[in-house]
């Protein structure tokens, strides 16, 4: 039996980039796929050691801008500026993770050279001058690291991928992967897997910790013994839970959760359960775990920190939040925002409140990482049901609780259940703005607020959930259809009029969104659903300036001074192919170079030659405090020339779609 090795990733260690890959967004880009790009870069530091950092001046860098469609070359083309084109309709979050898993040097799955084992491409069904996105790779030109062939990647193209008819382009060797191809979700195991690989990544850089308890050391977690009662590892509690969260009783001999017993012991005795020590890089955290209360109304959970710093090396308690409610029957999520920025641990601290109990307070599948916390949660139970039963269309149509924003904005989501009537199974989302108390105070048309939905595949190891996300901007000078109404105007005057199950009346503005967020074979692929319900993650944030991501590098993250700090300039005034970013909240211009000029000047109004000094000085009254850094545009020409024949011979530079 003779060994051959398969491959799909670029070969050569030329095409790798550094771990902190610069970046730059360019003016042309859509707004919403600005801060849809920000969010593909905290998935790669939530699940790599893959980070970004905004340009200042580094030989290679990668320019995003709003080109014709998606695509990117394959590795880094160690030519200075490289383009990526995120273009109309590619502002989805795992479109965005495909190009930039191209561009770190990944060809699309069914490029691998034993691709034919598991499809089949059906070429008279492609779209003519198409055909080069299903070339096959042999061995000498990308490596698959070794990992089996996969269906579920992001970077699959679906069943219908460049057709030219009605008919799939590839067909799965195994028919029921024929639906499963082409998901725009998120990062599949095996994509991750491929790239950790890649790039010698032991861990990731934002993720923290996660623990289901399926193990007898609880994850390290410790028993306090400043407390009356302890936390005990169990399957079920006869006043519930019966199951606990991760495998909700589907496995045999598995299956554990953390419970508190509040049927004993007096009112205010206490259990204390403490996380392993936790060193935080960024200075903000989200702790995100599931609790089930069959205890009393008046059981309480308390979240703490106890931090350590050189004053206090025992540790400090700090207080964070308090969370309490009417007994329920079933696991409820909850988020919790931290500020950490020495060593730490979490603190689970349940008290046994006042009035009979029966059960207690149960916690399991706890993941920590830091990133920012959803704002609001949409939990709609009883799923199955739904589905089962609402019709296609608005009948079908079921909405969301109000919700206001930091900024004081009232919006609301609306789910068609089963589709709307053009697109029948399908899981439709919209977003509509509502009236509110703060609406009399407020700017409108409402400006460039972003709002995220992500419906949570509840895997209990963050770093494997593979949920569905849309992110919808409102660009105050839209309008709809064909009314000179303003879609994102106040709803008193824009909207009609609605009224909430406890019938009070309310405006509704127009709603955006669509029709095709999920379908529901893909609804029922993952942990979408899970006891029977599921859940909807809602964040509203400005967007008017795109702030500076704190970068992570070797082991630490440098925080901005400024986290309002945007990453680009709003308007570029830099003249001459400049390029204008943010230093300081104060516009800088990068201008361009060749082999013996360049300009220069605050706007790089200035053309200069090797007949001047190369180190250009500028003065601001006595104060000599610039040295330029400068990229060579040479290249950066020559690149655009080879994108533009690239269309044309695909041949000169792969570019990948």
């Amino acid at each position: 039996l003779s060994w051959v090795q398969e491959r799909n990733s670029i070969i050569g260690d030329n095409y790798r980039w550094p771990h902190v890959i610069p970046y730059v967004l360019m003016d042309s880009l859509e707004m919403n796929a600005k801060g849809l790009i920000l969010k593909a870069f905290e998935q790669y530091r939530l699940k790599t050691c893959i980070d970004f950092k905004p340009w200042e001046g580094e030989k290679n860098y990668i320019s995003v801008f709003k080109g014709s469609g998606c695509w990117s070359s394959v590795g880094n083309m160690q030519m200075g500026l490289q383009e990526l084109s995120i273009g109309a309709n590619c502002d989805r979050i795992g479109t965005i993770e495909h190009e930039f898993l191209h561009a770190l040097g990944f060809w699309h799955e069914q490029s691998r050279s034993d691709r034919d084992d598991y499809v089949t491409i059906v070429w008279d069904r492609i779209q003519s001058g198409k055909e080069h996105n299903f070339n096959k790779y042999d061995d000498k030109r990308s490596d698959f690291l070794n990992v089996p062939y996969d269906y579920n990647s992001v970077m699959h193209y679906s069943k219908t991928a460049f057709r030219n008819g009605t008919e799939p382009t590839i067909i799965t060797n195994i028919p029921d992967f024929l639906d499963v191809i082409g998901q725009r979700m998120d990062f599949s195991e095996y994509d991750l897997q491929k790239l950790n690989k890649l790039y010698n990544c032991t861990s990731s850089l934002s993720f923290m910790d996660t623990c289901s308890f399926e193990l007898e050391n609880i994850c390290g977690m410790i028993q306090s013994s400043a407390d009356n009662s302890d936390w005990q590892h169990l399957s079920q509690v006869p006043a519930g839970p019966n199951t606990d969260h991760t495998n909700m009783g589907k496995c045999k001999d598995s299956g554990y959760f953390m419970h508190f017993d509040t049927s004993a012991g007096g009112e205010g005795s206490t259990a204390v359960l403490e996380s392993r020590i936790l060193y935080p890089k960024r200075g903000f955290q989200c702790l995100q775990f599931y609790l089930y209360n069959s205890g009393n109304e008046n059981d309480r959970l308390n979240v703490w920190v106890r931090e350590y710093t050189s004053a206090n090396p025992n540790g400090t308690l700090r207080f964070i939040e308090e969370i309490k409610g009417s007994p329920e029957t079933y696991w409820q999520l909850h988020h919790v925002s931290l500020n950490v920025t020495s060593k730490f641990r979490v603190v689970f601290e349940g008290v046994r409140g006042s009035g009979s109990s029966n059960g207690g307070l149960s916690i399991d599948d706890i993941n920590l990482s830091e990133t920012q916390c959803p704002h609001h949660i949409w939990h709609i139970r009883n799923f199955t049901d739904l589905l089962n039963t609402s019709p296609a269309g608005n009948s079908g149509k079921i909405y969301s609780p109000p919700f206001y924003s930091s900024k004081g904005y009232a919006f609301q989501v609306s789910l068609y259940i089963n589709g709307t009537t053009d697109n029948p199974f399908n899981l439709g989302i919209y977003l509509s703005l509502v009236s509110g108390a703060n609406d009399a105070h407020l700017e409108w048309p409402c400006p460039w607020q972003q709002v995220t939905m992500i419906l949570l595949d509840q895997h209990p190891d963050i770093r494997q959930q593979m949920s569905n996300q849309r992110s919808i901007t409102t660009d105050p000078q839209r309008v709809s259809g064909s009314s000179s109404n303003f879609t994102w105007g106040r709803p008193d005057e824009v909207g009609s009029e609605a009224t909430y199950p406890n019938g009070t009346k309310y405006m509704r503005g127009p709603g955006v969104g669509t029709s095709a967020f999920l379908t529901h074979e893909r609804l029922r692929s993952r942990n979408f659903i899970k006891e029977d319900g599921v859940y909807i993650l809602l964040t509203m944030e400005g967007i008017t300036t795109i702030t500076t991501t704190p970068t992570i590098t070797t082991g630490h993250i440098t925080q901005p001074t400024d986290p309002e700090v945007p990453a680009f300039c709003p308007n570029n005034p830099c003249e001459n192919d400049g390029v204008c970013v943010m230093v300081n909240r104060t516009p800088v211009c990068r201008c361009p170079a060749g082999d013996n000029w360049w300009y220069m000047g605050e706007r790089c109004e200035r053309k200069g030659s090797t007949r001047e000094n190369t180190v250009i000085a500028v003065s601001s009254t006595l104060t000599v405090f610039v040295v330029m850094l400068i990229v060579t545009i040479t290249t950066a020409v020559c690149l655009k020339k080879r994108y533009k024949q690239g269309k044309e011979n695909k041949n000169s530079l792969p570019l990948e779609e």
